[in-house]
């Protein structure tokens, strides 16, 4: 069981991770050229579509999964679980810029429609890239170490 939970939280944590960083290196610089009214136009819908039902199972997979490795991990396979232990902290991490940094500010923008294009993503973009750039350190991490950790 523990072995397929590893390969489980391996596959959430790996596309969770690889998604973050199509963002970061192709979705946000692709647009970062766009003028104020498009951008805002283009994060607003991205925004809209990101929270659907096949998001959220990586979104919490990313974290019960790793949890439920080291809570079956044992024997010989204490190593593997501390690595465990310490990807699921990243996830965490993760997580935790997301909803406190990320989300708000994408609410914030979400709100602003119909405004000012250009105060509005002055107000986002520099800051949601800072913390975007974060996050996906953090989940590349955690998916290094469930690797370390399944060797």
């Amino acid at each position: 069981m523990s072995s397929l939970l590893l390969a489980l939280a391996l596959l959430t944590t790996g596309l969770y991770a690889g998604f973050l960083l199509t963002f970061l290196i192709a979705i946000m610089p692709g647009i970062a050229a766009l003028p104020d009214e498009r951008f805002t136009d283009a994060m607003r819908r991205f925004n809209e579509r990101v929270p659907g039902p096949l998001f959220l199972v990586l979104f919490v997979g990313v974290i019960v999964l790793p949890a439920a490795v080291v809570v079956t991990r044992g024997g010989n396979a204490v190593a593997g679980r501390s690595w465990a232990v310490t990807a699921l902290g990243c996830a965490l991490g993760s997580h935790l810029v997301t909803i406190t940094g990320n989300i708000p500010l994408n609410k914030a923008l979400a709100t602003s429609e119909g405004g000012d294009d250009r105060a509005a993503r002055t107000a986002f973009e520099a800051r949601w890239n800072t913390l975007h750039r974060i996050r996906t350190v953090l989940s590349l991490a955690a998916f290094a170490l469930l690797v370390v950790a399944a060797r």
